[in-house]
């Protein structure tokens, strides 16, 4: 009896073990079958959300596109200048925004809102940035005049039914430099590119020895550019400095009196030459001074022992001299004389 009760119960349980294995074959035969089909609608899916990612990529570069435009722009000094936001439609347009951050100054913004027709500003207090025109019309930004403290950053936003949309402006504000081209004693040219922005460039015609300074930055970001030049022996008569700047470039040109330097020799016969030449003009003048005196002390010595002669004549001979009876008495005695000579005779 027990010796039945357990093959009956082996043979229960083979039974059982093999119609588990016969269910675990089917059913892995119909899940194979159901994983093929849900990869084949997985990749159909797939294909779908493909195409429909790729077009919302579509979507969200052209998005994206506005919202990274970032443009450089160059602007002279005393001009004007006009920002432009993206081009959107305009009946899709809720808020205008425009961030400007200006260098040493706190940001500041100007907004208009469209469905209630208003515009604010805050913290801007350049009264020469404004709207281009009505921001109901033409949300544009203006800077008019530029000046210096205009360089910064402006950013427009529209907020749209359909996205934000950016464009930042980057504004470099150029100043032009002013040239001047001088010779020096040394024989030397000197080019300068005073107070520029940025930094001139300094070329010269013919090539030298030269040398190019710059000085440093004022307050203003403007700067200094200074340019050294020398030909050594070569004998150079004129000389072109060029000037290149974003704001535009300027020539100038000039002649050199001496050329090349002056050699040290004849810089010393240059100097010493007109001393020479000075020297022996005042020798002359002081010869001729001296043979003067002399002459007109001559003449004095011969003058005064005649005059002294007369004054110290004794009275009788000046008796003699002017008395009409000594003159009588003389002219008597003359006629006696010559009487007796005769007499002789």
């Amino acid at each position: 009896m027990p010796c039945t009760w357990i093959t009956s119960d082996l043979q229960l349980r083979l039974i059982l073990t093999l119609f588990f294995v016969a269910e675990c074959l089917s059913a892995g035969m119909e899940g194979t079958k159901t994983s093929n089909n849900s990869m084949q609608q997985l990749d159909n899916g797939n294909h779908s959300s493909v195409s429909t990612t790729s077009s919302t990529e579509r979507k969200q570069s052209t998005v994206t596109l506005y919202a990274e435009v970032k443009t450089s722009l160059s602007v002279l000094v005393d001009t004007k200048a006009v920002l432009t936001c993206p081009p959107v439609l305009w009946p899709s347009v809720l808020v205008v925004t425009w961030e400007i951050v200006l260098r040493d100054k706190p940001p500041c913004f100007g907004a208009y809102r469209r469905d209630t027709n208003q515009t604010t500003r805050g913290n801007c207090t350049d009264k020469r940035i404004t709207w281009a025109s009505r921001p109901d019309e033409n949300p544009a930004l203006q800077v008019d005049p530029v000046a210096i403290t205009h360089d910064g950053n402006y950013t427009c936003q529209i907020v749209t039914s359909d996205g934000n949309f950016h464009h930042e402006y980057h504004l470099q504000v150029l100043v032009p430099p002013e040239v001047t081209l001088i010779q020096t004693e040394k024989g030397t040219a000197v080019c300068k590119a005073a107070a520029g922005k940025p930094a001139a460039q300094i070329s010269w015609t013919p090539e030298g020895d030269c040398d190019t300074e710059q000085g440093p930055y004022w307050g203003d970001s403007t700067v200094t550019v200074q340019s050294t030049c020398r030909w050594g022996s070569r004998h150079v008569l004129n000389v072109s400095c060029s000037v290149s700047h974003l704001a535009g470039n300027k020539s100038l040109s000039i002649q050199l009196s001496q050329g090349a330097e002056i050699p040290a020799h004849l810089k010393n016969l240059y100097i010493t030459a007109p001393i020479f030449i000075i020297l022996i003009v005042v020798g002359s003048i002081w010869l001729l001074k001296i043979s003067g005196c002399r002459k007109c002390k001559l003449k004095k010595t011969e003058h005064t022992p005649v005059v002294q002669e007369d004054e110290m004549e004794p009275y009788a001979s000046y008796t003699e001299k002017n008395n009409p009876l000594y003159d009588i008495t003389n002219r008597v005695k003359t006629s006696q004389v010559l009487q007796s000579e005769v007499d002789e005779k």
